[in-house]
């Protein structure tokens, strides 16, 4: 894009500039402990094999869906929920996501944010505005690049898993098992991480094939009782966890 497009689109206002890719009213699954209203935000540069939101993944167009029609949406049913959460796609790719963050505390409300670390030097920048992340620790470092489909991401979320340790804002690293995309060693590895890091929470992921759009992936696959225990001792706050959080519809 060119300095000058670029000018024109900063002059057109964020509220027209943001993609929407759905939004949840209410949800009890996306925020542990809150019932939340979730927004998805289109576009990820991560191809994951068990990805239930691959409709996300790309950038687009802007759809139907507005800003102004959210932003009604939550103000009528701030009564009824306790926060907001951002997902996707990886809502950290979208630029207006400051501008949105603000917005939604302006109503008074708390905001989350599920994130796979992808942008970390836009995740330092909103951390400061965020009352709790749901990070989506993939697997070992080793292993990264290959589940992702993009190179460097290992490094990527790396230094994302560490400036949400560094920033004191409550959190849950989570991780997905499904044995054709992970391995329980690499499993171990990513969790024996995030307890060197001091990750306050782990929730081993059980998959879901709901929106899973890779037919490659057996539809069930569940961790063994023997990785459940190892992982179980690292943490003193440990969940496996059967639903999907950030499930868009």
């Amino acid at each position: 894009m060119s300095a000058h497009a670029e000018s024109a689109l900063a002059e057109v206002p964020w509220t027209e500039r943001i993609l929407l890719g759905s939004f949840t009213p209410a949800s009890d699954h996306d925020w542990p402990g809150r019932r939340a209203a979730t927004i998805y935000l289109l576009g990820c540069p991560w191809r994951c094999a068990y990805c239930h939101n691959p409709q996300l993944q790309k950038r687009g167009t802007a759809p139907a869906l507005s800003w102004s029609r959210i932003a009604a949406k939550l103000t009528a049913s701030r009564d009824t929920i306790s926060g907001v959460v951002f997902s996707g796609g990886e809502p950290t790719t979208d630029r207006t996501l400051p501008e949105a963050i603000a917005a939604v505390k302006a109503l008074g409300l708390p905001v989350g944010l599920h994130t796979s670390g992808a942008y970390p030097e836009r995740l330092e920048t909103l951390l400061p505005q965020l009352d709790w992340v749901g990070f989506d620790l993939k697997t070992d470092y080793e292993s990264y690049d290959k589940l992702t489909g993009a190179p460097g991401s290992a490094a990527r979320a790396t230094q994302s898993a560490r400036l949400i340790i560094a920033s004191g804002v409550a959190h849950e690293f989570r991780l997905t098992w499904h044995h054709q995309v992970i391995n329980e060693e690499s499993a171990l590895l990513a969790a024996h991480f995030a307890q060197h890091l001091g990750a306050r929470r782990f929730v081993l992921q059980a998959f879901r094939s709901e929106g899973v759009a890779n037919p490659t992936l057996a539809p069930e696959s569940m961790p063994s009782a023997e990785l459940v225990a190892q992982l179980r001792a690292l943490f003193a706050d440990f969940e496996v966890r059967g639903d999907i959080c950030g499930l868009a519809d």
